[in-house]
């Protein structure tokens, strides 16, 4: 939270990064296990096309983590606003404009489940805006505050 009363959820990029390592480390595996060792030398076989199936899924893994670091996409919320933001725009809906809000439940409560789902459903829109949490750093403080703001709407 910093002095403006915001708190900002960075989208969570752990999955493209350990995509690309997972990616990344089967190549370099497989193009050492296909290679040929001759007279004390690697020579490395081009003519796999699983090698160039492997090459493409890592550059593709690389290109969208870049992309996704580029974007920049995080969630801004302060007292009065929730803002979906990334680097070339931005959403912002206003907090008194929330009609209802639905969290769908948690199966097993000692268990966390990256499947739960945020409803929120806003006056000036036709469908609700859906949101994941596990999608967010600190997911739990961000379950935390939806949990809290469908209360104070339910009061009202």
């Amino acid at each position: 939270m910093n002095g403006q009363g915001k708190k900002y959820y960075k989208y969570n990029m752990s999955f493209y990064y350990q995509s690309t390592i997972i990616y990344f480390t089967v190549f370099v595996l497989y193009t050492i296990i296909r290679g040929e060792f001759v007279e004390d030398s690697f020579r490395l076989i081009t003519k796999d096309p699983i090698i160039y199936l492997f090459a493409f899924i890592v550059l593709y893994s690389i290109v969208s983590l870049l992309y996704n670091i580029y974007k920049n996409r995080h969630l801004e919320i302060s007292d009065a606003e929730i803002s979906f933001v990334n680097r070339f725009k931005g959403k912002t809906f206003r907090v008194n404009d929330i009609k209802w809000i639905r969290i769908s439940r948690q199966n097993k409560p000692y268990k966390k489940s990256p499947l739960r789902v945020i409803g929120i459903k806003f006056n000036s829109r036709k469908r609700p805006v859906v949101l994941r949490p596990s999608n967010y750093e600190n997911s739990d403080a961000l379950l935390n505050f939806f949990n809290e703001l469908k209360a104070r709407i339910e009061t009202k």
